[in-house]
């Protein structure tokens, strides 16, 4: 009883239910469907869902490991029947997820600006530079994703009032930093260059902040769309995602109980999974021919897909709920740029 209740509160139940709703849509408007154009987000679901189980049923890794190698094998066999093998690679990805949590327990590493000289100097040059008491919490915690001295109350009003994630580093700091360093760079006759040393860039940066689980996470998706972009090709994807997803489970599973992990990935998740279909309710016409419309109408639906997807995180890790966040974020987001 313990493993589906611990399952139950975890936001998987909310992706799957959310994926249903999109396919009830999609298959009244003539869509493709979602299975169909996302086969690396299948494959993270069912890792997700073996960790849960690696973590809440007390088996031993060996198990885990030996049913494991027993699907692999079996699946190289039939490599004659598709709808088989597709079962059986999903039962290996199950599996591969329960051994990984059933290792000895890890923990989400959370580093403080004291274990990083990098960004201990700096928060000191904001200090001698003048900031001071709210300036430099904000600025602390928007540039160097350090909010040890956020007090409760600062929090709260921000929670309140729907703008609590500026205050944490993620796809929106990431790009603004992506975008800049586009524009100071050699320029698209470069593009190799240009790509790998944003990239490099943008890792360092990460890893100057102590490496929170929404900046690895925007961090990675960067890496991906500048891999992506190389080519030509799709490159803000749900298998994009999955992809990240799965590197940074497969490498500490434990981060999936993490909330900053769930929240990054329910908003980007819920963006990318809900944005084509709410875009063309205001015509294409209209958009391209007021470019404010297209801009207003860009962060509106931004702002609503983000806060389906975290909603019922925010509800259930917080207890409240913000009514007014639209409004807020039509002045946080152009103000954090």
């Amino acid at each position: 009883m313990r493993f589906f209740r611990k399952l139950s509160e975890n936001y998987v139940v909310y992706i799957i239910i959310t994926i249903f709703a999109v396919r009830l849509i999609q298959k009244r408007n003539n869509i493709i469907p979602l299975a169909e154009t996302t086969p690396l987000l299948r494959l993270a679901v069912w890792l997700i869902l073996g960790i849960i189980t690696g973590v809440y049923s007390h088996v031993a890794m060996h198990v885990f490991l030996v049913a494991m190698s027993l699907t692999l094998v079996v699946c190289l066999f039939f490599f004659k029947k598709p709808l088989l093998q597709s079962v059986l690679i999903a039962l290996t990805v199950f599996l591969l997820g329960a051994t990984l949590a059933a290792r000895q327990p890890q923990t989400v590493s959370r580093n403080t600006a004291k274990d990083n000289p990098a960004k201990s100097l700096l928060l000191k040059r904001y200090q001698d530079n003048g900031l001071s008491n709210e300036a430099y919490v904000i600025v602390a915690a928007m540039t160097l994703g350090d909010r040890t001295a956020i007090r409760k109350e600062l929090r709260n009003t921000y929670s309140i009032s729907g703008a609590s994630h500026i205050l944490a580093l993620s796809g929106l700091h990431m790009g603004i930093i992506y975008a800049l360093l586009s524009l100071l760079t050699l320029g698209h006759r470069r593009r190799l260059l240009v790509q790998v040393f944003s990239v490099i860039t943008i890792w360092g940066y990460v890893i100057m902040v102590g490496m929170p689980a929404s900046a690895v996470r925007a961090a990675t998706m960067i890496s991906v769309y500048a891999l992506l972009s190389l080519g030509y090709r799709e490159r803000t994807s749900l298998n994009a995602l999955a992809f990240t997803a799965i590197v940074m489970l497969v490498i500490n599973p434990r981060i999936l109980f993490d909330i900053g992990f769930q929240m990054s990935f329910m908003a980007v998740f819920s963006i990318l999974l809900w944005t084509p279909l709410i875009q063309p309710l205001v015509p294409e016409k209209i958009q391209l021919r007021h470019r404010w419309v297209k801009w207003l109408w860009g962060m509106v639906t931004i702002s609503v897909t983000a806060q389906l997807g975290v909603a019922p995180l925010i509800a259930y890790y917080f207890g409240r709920f913000s009514v007014c966040f639209l409004l807020t974020n039509f002045v946080v987001i152009p103000g954090a740029t």
